[in-house]
């Protein structure tokens, strides 16, 4: 799946820059009470994050892992970036690291995604987290949500998801714990009449 490189305008009517919310009727238990940042979507498919849900790994963990540091320079990280919630992207490449974040730092392989967001997905923006010169919110995470062609279209018609535009703040928030919840009340909605209404807010 190559949605990134074929990566379109949002103003097609696609989710580009959007959150997808799961319904309370979402089939697949992988994705419940998730909420997803779009991060391309065109003709061929979607690739998104799960921004809510936490891996067991620790941020200074996956760097000693990777070989960027060591254990004595894993402990004397600032507590910023002690912090940092390594979160679990989705089923897909749950292995591969990516790194949704501020515009105030790029490489030559980060992808605009929208307005100020961009994702990285090479080694070198750790490195520049693990030595304080990253950017100023980041939001890291190992594998990602895909869709095939039509399929996220499909999902949301069949009520799996409800749609709406993305909160910077609530896209970088440490407290992923709340995400769901904040999201639904930043539209108004209540999570107690969910399980009959479908579509868009």
């Amino acid at each position: 799946m190559d949605i990134l490189g074929s990566k379109t305008s949002a103003g097609q009517g696609y989710l580009d820059d959007q959150f997808l919310v799961a319904m309370p009727g979402m089939k697949d238990d992988r994705f419940a009470r998730s909420v997803i940042y779009v991060c391309a979507h065109n003709e061929d498919g979607a690739m998104g994050l799960i921004i809510n849900q936490a891996q067991q790994l620790l941020f200074p963990e996956l760097l000693v892992q990777l070989g960027i540091l060591d254990q004595k320079e894993a402990i004397r990280l600032p507590q910023k970036t002690m912090d940092i919630v390594v979160r679990h992207g989705g089923p897909v490449e749950r292995s591969r690291g990516f790194v949704l974040h501020s515009d105030d730092y790029t490489v030559d392989s980060s992808m605009p995604v929208a307005g100020e967001i961009c994702l990285t997905a090479t080694v070198d923006i750790l490195r520049a987290m693990s030595d304080g010169s990253g950017p100023r919110h980041v939001l890291m995470a190992l594998g990602y949500s895909g869709w095939g062609a039509g399929q996220l279209e499909q999902e949301i018609a069949e009520n799996g998801w409800l749609t709406c535009p993305a909160s910077v703040d609530l896209l970088f928030t440490p407290q992923i714990d709340r995400v769901y919840d904040r999201v639904l009340a930043s539209i108004g909605i209540d999570i107690a009449h969910l399980s009959s209404q479908a579509g868009h807010a």
